[in-house]
């Protein structure tokens, strides 16, 4: 394209893609946004038929505000500490407004088809497109940005057998009102799972939670503080690691009781091996008697569930809150596929073949996503400008990154793209170039 601006295409406008819209922006680049629904926002726009988002009526973030805002724009003064899904919107689009993003957004523009020009992409990307009214295009770009998420393509389990109810993921359930009077049956131990447990045992005939395993859960507020902002004050670090895993794991304990207390199974890992639950209700629904602990299911048949300890029980609903596969369907898989096994991206962004492509928010913190997000788009952006490069060896430099994880996490297909929250962050900073890395501390 010669001397021209770069034209930058960017996938998605949720939380990572408005970053890194606004990014690319502030570097000089041309960008267009194409964004699949009808509005910004991503899984924070709540809707009541199922699309990309998977919050529900009543959702609140799980980490608080003190640790999960933007650093070019903080939250409102008067939002509180755990925001609704509701005010979080108003966030994304108030940033989107701040940044004069919109007329980037090309919404209702589904991406079907991403394909590398030239070498692995060295000379752009063509990205084909359908709009709202079923016209195709396709368009040529200097480089891509994808930042479609990854907690929108459901995964099931597998058990044997059929069962007769209504049968869904979290990812459909949108309100607790249908289910009223229903005998409902959540299905995992995450945030949504325990969410679901409570909120439908508020209505339900009758509500239980089966668990494969056992989970620690983490209320939201400890010592009269969000749980993240008192783990992430300065100076908490000055203990090793290992001390303060067992010390918060004792506090817990202490507080809220064990699990065995409430007739759950012990957690079979420590603290950050696992993504946590941060959960500061299903404790007491349990110990309250709304919401009845199960062990794994074993088979269905027909309405009855059968659980692995040879018990049984019918149910109307059961709602599995299983998690989501890590999908790109506009890439030939040939091309990108990281569906199963480690992601191989340095610095959770970064392609070790493909060149002008980065993958933004594609991590799972234990913590929050999109200010991470914002450090990446910081430095995709450097590098599309020439004011940064990652090392020659990217091979070499993946092969490290998984080698030596923050956390050695479960064998599980969730624990893929675990990063620690505030090490990444602070990892994003020192690569960042000196004139932006001065920026980001101040505004910190």
């Amino acid at each position: 394209m010669g001397g021209a601006v770069k034209q930058v295409c960017v996938i998605g406008a949720g939380p990572s893609g408005l970053a890194a819209a606004k990014n690319f922006i502030d570097a000089g680049f041309d960008v267009t946004v194409f964004e699949a629904g009808e509005g910004l926002g991503g899984n924070w726009r709540f809707a009541e038929r199922e699309g990309h988002s998977s919050v529900f009526e009543t959702t609140h973030i799980i980490s608080s505000k003190h640790t999960s805002q933007y650093l070019d724009h903080p939250f409102p003064a008067d939002y509180p500490d755990y925001p609704s899904h509701t005010q979080l919107l108003r966030y994304f689009e108030s940033y989107a407004a701040r940044f004069a993003l919109l007329p980037h957004i090309r919404l209702r523009h589904l991406v079907t088809r991403c394909e590398p020009i030239g070498e692995q992409g060295a000379d752009g990307w063509n990205v084909s497109t359908t709009d709202a009214d079923g016209h195709s295009q396709t368009r040529r770009f200097d480089a891509l940005a994808v930042c479609n998420g990854h907690h929108w393509r459901p995964r099931w389990p597998q058990y044997p057998g059929t069962f007769s109810g209504q049968y869904l993921h979290s990812h459909s359930f949108k309100r607790a009102a249908p289910f009223a009077g229903l005998r409902v049956l959540a299905i995992g131990g995450g945030n949504s799972a325990c969410d679901v447990a409570v909120e439908t045992s508020r209505v339900s005939a009758r509500t239980e939670i089966s668990w494969r395993r056992g989970y620690r859960l983490v209320p939201k507020f400890l010592f009269g503080q969000p749980v993240d902002k008192l783990f992430h004050q300065p100076g908490m670090n000055w203990l090793p690691r290992a001390w303060r895993v067992k010390i918060f794991e004792r506090a817990l304990d202490l507080i809220q009781g064990s699990n065995a207390a409430a007739g759950l199974p012990p957690a079979d890992h420590h603290i950050g091996q696992s993504h946590p639950t941060v959960n500061s209700e299903l404790l007491y629904f349990v110990r309250h008697g709304k919401v009845r602990p199960r062990p794994d299911v074993a088979r269905f048949d027909g309405a009855t569930v059968h659980f692995v300890d040879g018990s049984q029980a019918d149910f109307d609903a059961v709602i599995c809150a299983t998690g989501y596969w890590i999908d790109h369907p506009f890439f030939a898989k040939e091309v990108v596929d990281f569906s199963q096994g480690p992601v191989r991206l340095h610095l959770r962004m970064l392609p070790e073949r493909l060149q002008n492509l980065w993958f933004i928010g594609l991590f799972q913190p234990l913590g929050c996503i999109w200010p991470g997000a914002e450090l990446q788009s910081k430095l995709a952006a450097a590098q599309l400008a020439g004011a940064w490069a990652p090392p020659t060896d990217l091979g070499a430099a993946i092969d490290r990154e998984i080698a030596h994880p923050d956390w050695q996490q479960l064998a599980s297909p969730r624990h893929t793209v675990t990063v620690d929250d505030m090490a990444f962050r602070a990892r994003l900073r020192r690569e960042l170039p000196a004139r932006q890395a001065t920026a980001q501390v101040n505004a910190a």
